[in-house]
């Protein structure tokens, strides 16, 4: 019988994902926002389907890309659109994100909890690419009349294997549509409750046993790695070769895409 698989949560080093010290060290430990683990997402792709529709709504406007985080995607779209507005609270991305250069390509630290820092009606448009759900609170006053808005997050039911097959490593998903609910409720109250929000399910296939301990680590320090895998590599590899298929180890990919228009 195998061992019980380490619990990375009760490592000292551990910090809470996606709180601002985990923004923070991540930005200190990388630079950039990049998840570090090799797989294969499955068609419909929510992620492709979101940066589609991006690509039709940027050209010649000027455009707010929340969440920016490092930069990179926000880049993208500096040769279509008129002037792209990247903003994010951690400090660490903007810093990497402001080392290449674009006349029309701007970053701002902010947190959205609080009003974000344009004039009324200052971009053409905005999208939130795994941003945080607070600026719907606020959007649409920095948006115009008819502008869209496009959001993608990540849905309820993502990985939710990986609580069952390797328990310990990752907590139990939630019952029931916590993120969804919230999402909803960003958008009536910051009055954009006409917007549309679409669930896309496909599966995402990790190619190695490594790159679950990546995701479940990601975000942590080294320390918090490397005491995974001399606990309970053996073990994760064992289970993660009785569950894979040829193309890898099948998890839930979910995404959430937001559509609206001010």
């Amino acid at each position: 019988m195998s061992r019980k698989i380490f619990n990375p949560r009760l490592h000292t080093d551990w910090v809470q994902p996606h709180s601002l010290a985990w923004y923070a060290q991540l930005g200190r430990l990388e630079g950039s926002y990049s998840y570090s683990w090799q797989s294969t997402i499955m068609e419909p792709d929510g992620e492709t389907m979101f940066t589609r529709e991006v690509s039709q709504m940027v050209p010649g406007k000027k455009v707010l890309d929340i969440g920016c985080g490092h930069g990179e995607y926000t880049l993208q779209w500096s040769a279509a659109a008129q002037h792209i507005t990247g903003l994010d609270v951690t400090a660490e991305f903007i810093k990497q994100a402001n080392e290449t250069i674009h006349n029309n390509v701007s970053f701002v630290i902010a947190n959205t909890k609080s009003r974000l820092p344009f004039a009324d009606r200052a971009f053409d448009c905005a999208y939130n690419r795994r941003g945080p759900t607070s600026a719907y609170l606020d959007v649409k006053r920095v948006v115009r009349k008819g502008g869209k808005i496009l959001g993608l997050h990540p849905g309820d039911n993502v990985n939710v294997e990986l609580s069952t097959w390797f328990p310990g490593l990752f907590e139990p998903t939630s019952e029931g549509t916590p993120i969804l609910n919230q999402i909803k409720r960003r958008l009536v109250d910051g009055e954009l409750g006409h917007a549309e929000v679409e669930t896309v399910r496909s599966f995402e296939y990790l190619h190695e046993p490594v790159d679950v301990i990546k995701m479940a680590c990601f975000g942590q320090k080294r320390s918090v790695f490397e005491a995974v895998i001399q606990e309970s590599m053996n073990d994760i590899t064992t289970i993660f070769w009785k569950n894979a298929s040829d193309s890898g180890l099948p998890v839930a990919f979910e995404r959430y895409i937001v559509r609206g228009v001010i």
